[in-house]
């Protein structure tokens, strides 16, 4: 097993865990927040749109078996990437796109997965999805983690 973690912003995190989750080839997802100052910040925190933090999932995942440009993939797919700090009725910074890169060779396959969205040439927009290095991933309140699973809901927010 070869483990690696992705950590992409995509609106509410809780949809986005969800659709990670069932993803073969990952093995274990995570709630929590990263791209901002404040430290240790709780979910109260975020939501007050001033901590530049973004709600985000952890992915850890087996290269052996899956690879990052397929999260890519699947993550351009699973949210519009046109709308700057909103997905839906989500509206902030939090809920912003944004790809956090953990090494050099992440960063490439990102600008180099949003440059091939791009050339989609989206009539919605231009995508606005940012591209970071990694900092500190803070995870979410317990309650937060596989918010979706736990309480049965098979739909994404």
């Amino acid at each position: 097993m070869n483990l690696e973690k992705a950590t992409l912003a995509a609106g509410c995190f809780w949809g986005i865990e969800e659709t990670f989750r069932n993803t073969p080839g990952v093995t274990e997802t995570r709630v929590g927040y990263t791209g901002g100052s404040l430290q240790d910040p709780s979910y109260h925190d975020v939501c007050s749109d001033t901590t530049g933090h973004a709600e985000v999932v952890e992915v850890t995942f087996d290269s052996d078996n899956i690879q990052y440009s397929d999260l890519l993939d699947i993550f351009w797919k699973s949210h519009d990437p046109t709308t700057l700090n909103r997905q839906g009725f989500d509206i902030g910074t939090q809920y912003r796109s944004a790809i956090f890169t953990h090494t050099d060779a992440q960063e490439a396959d990102a600008i180099k997965s949003r440059e091939s969205e791009e050339a989609r040439n989206y009539q919605r927009g231009q995508i606005v999805t940012e591209i970071a290095q990694a900092s500190t991933f803070w995870e979410a309140e317990e309650y937060h983690q596989k918010y979706l699973q736990k309480r049965g809901i098979s739909h994404h927010c």
